[in-house]
């Protein structure tokens, strides 16, 4: 069995807030309690989103609160050449196809087909560009596509939820690999840098187990190994939402870094710690692997 190796995945869109400290926490106890590494990368794919300087802000919130990567931090923002040939290999085994639809397009292709289903407000795919179905039609292309198989049923099991299962085909579609921007799509950038670092454990937000089945369908695809996922408990703003800079979550203030962690170690089901911030940690590992 692989050694653990686990990871911390945060998109430098801005500090890190209470919600986002508890799936590091996580995370990092995840990979002590195992004896393995824990890695940070920067999921800076969707530059436009980013702020300048939120990476090196967020890396020193994580060290002040004693959470450290064991490897050098990684950017996806300069790892475009492997998502290029992960592109390539999906195209060449007749996994991926070029699309020209707009956004306009498809409303207009699910209305003629009398299908108005909508998923987190974006549409599902109607397939109009698969290449049993003509291709591009004439079209220029503006994205790619993974071409998800009928019947596409995955089941799965997490750590903390148990097991789950979601029909790609009809609850999301043929999902994007490259946007019409020329900007890699989260859900190939994630799967390549999950496999090219060696994770063997994703433990992240539970917001985020709704990607879970459709990076499966990617690594099977790519011919890559399927990690172990946990999603932790979210933590919810005001209005009930999942807590975020949308939402007005306030930066995470680490002049008292075990407050904070106390409150990260809270939402975890662990107990508050009083003393050193290394001491808490320990403590804590030990309680996770209780």
């Amino acid at each position: 069995m692989a050694a653990y190796r686990g990871r911390f995945a945060p998109s430098p869109t801005g500090p890190l807030h209470a919600g986002s400290l508890v799936a590091a926490l996580a995370s990092w106890l995840d990979a002590r309690a195992h004896g393995g590494a824990w890695l940070v990368r920067m999921e800076d794919v969707d530059m436009p989103r980013c702020v300048p300087g939120a990476d090196q802000l967020i890396l020193q919130q994580l060290a002040t609160c004693g959470l450290v990567s064991d490897e050098p931090v990684v950017w996806q923002s300069e790892r475009g050449p492997l998502y290029q040939q992960a592109l390539h290999l999906l195209v060449q085994q007749g996994h991926a196809y070029p699309c020209g639809c707009s956004r306009k397009d498809i409303e207009a292709a699910l209305q003629a087909q009398g299908a108005g289903r909508e998923r987190h407000h974006i549409a599902v795919y109607p397939g109009t560009c698969r290449p049993e179905r003509g291709g591009l039609h004439g079209k220029p292309a503006r994205a790619w596509r993974l071409q998800i198989p009928d019947l596409s049923e995955v089941p799965w099991s997490d750590r903390h939820l148990g097991p789950q299962t979601q029909n790609v085909a009809t609850e999301v579609g043929d999902f994007i690999l490259k946007r019409a921007d020329g900007l890699w799509a989260y859900q190939l950038a994630v799967v390549v840098d999950d496999a090219a670092q060696g994770i063997t454990h994703v433990v992240r937000g539970e917001d985020l187990a709704d990607n879970t089945a459709r990076q499966i369908l990617l690594q099977r695809a790519l011919g890559l190994p399927t990690p172990a996922y946990l999603h932790t408990p979210l933590v919810l703003g005001a209005n009930g939402e999942k807590l975020s800079k949308q939402n007005g979550a306030q930066p995470l203030g680490v002049a008292d870094p075990l407050q904070v962690l106390n409150a990260a170690a809270l939402a975890l089901g662990l107990p508050p710690q009083a003393g050193s911030v290394s001491k808490a940690l320990t403590t804590w590992i030990g309680a996770w692997q209780a």
